[in-house]
């Protein structure tokens, strides 16, 4: 089942997706693969791994320093895809490999592509690559399978908003507040007529990111979108941690909170 047909399938069955995000390789190699094995155990159907880059520009300082430690460990991005292929291998849920497009580039677009289809990623988020630049790596990728996630902000203009949504596939991820990545003590105002303009432009599932940090967070997001996408909450606990058996059972409690939340939405302000 591909990427498209798994979120839809969530949604038709009444589920919201709780979407936890972690990098590759920290803070640790087999600590992170115990991290996303956790995370498909406790029923996460798709799972983000971010590829650590040294000008993570769409990230907050918590994923900005999981970068640093990751890559000061050796990561690159060919070892996070052979992570992503021993993840997949022992995972039921989705991959999606997050990643700037330098180390791309740097691969070769091709290879990159047909390198996600073989570690048995599902989809791909390049959050610096704008959708006038997106056609040829959209191409490759849906020819092997693998799905562009594309990015919408809450700042993008109907004009930008129908053209984005014309050509996507996975699911939207909505930028909940402008700015990069982090923890909030609140989400924007709008943001449920954020996604009431997005949602009158595509049937496709919606999910938001980008400063959800808190079970109540969740729950309201959770009312009004498909899913719930989750990152430097969980990278703060697993920093805070002492070992790694420390941050996976960290994370793992957290987890099981934001995934009650997520499942069981009230109508609320975020």
């Amino acid at each position: 089942m591909n990427l498209t047909d798994l979120t839809r399938s969530i949604r038709a069955d009444g589920g919201k997706a709780l979407v936890p995000f972690f990098t590759a390789g920290y803070p640790d190699t087999e600590t992170f693969l115990h991290l996303v094995t956790s995370a498909s155990r406790l029923g996460c159907p798709v799972i983000e791994i971010g590829v650590p880059f040294s000008d993570p520009i769409a990230d907050g300082p918590l994923i900005q320093e999981s970068s640093r430690r990751a890559l000061e460990n050796g990561m690159t991005l060919r070892k996070a895809l052979a992570l992503a292929e021993r993840a997949s291998a022992a995972v039921s849920a989705a991959l999606v490999l997050m990643s700037y497009v330098n180390p791309a580039l740097r691969m070769g677009i091709d290879r990159f592509a047909e390198s996600a289809r073989a570690s048995g990623v599902s989809g791909v988020i390049l959050p610096d690559v704008p959708i006038e630049e997106s056609e040829e790596i959209r191409l490759l990728l849906a020819e092997r399978g693998v799905a562009l996630i594309d990015l919408v902000a809450p700042t993008s203009s109907e004009a930008r908003i129908e053209r984005i949504t014309a050509c996507a596939s996975g699911f939207l991820y909505l930028v909940s507040i402008t700015g990069v990545t982090g923890i909030r003590s609140a989400l924007a105002a709008d943001l449920e007529s954020f996604i009431g303009r997005v949602r009158k432009e595509s049937d496709l599932p919606l999910y938001v990111g980008f400063g959800v940090s808190t079970p109540d967070q969740a729950r309201g997001v959770a009312s009004r979108a498909d899913g719930v996408i989750v990152g430097s909450a969980l990278i703060r606990i697993i920093r805070s941690a002492k070992t790694g058996e420390e941050a996976v059972a960290g994370v793992e409690r957290f987890m099981k909170q934001m995934n009650q939340a997520v499942q069981a939405p009230t109508r609320r302000s975020p």
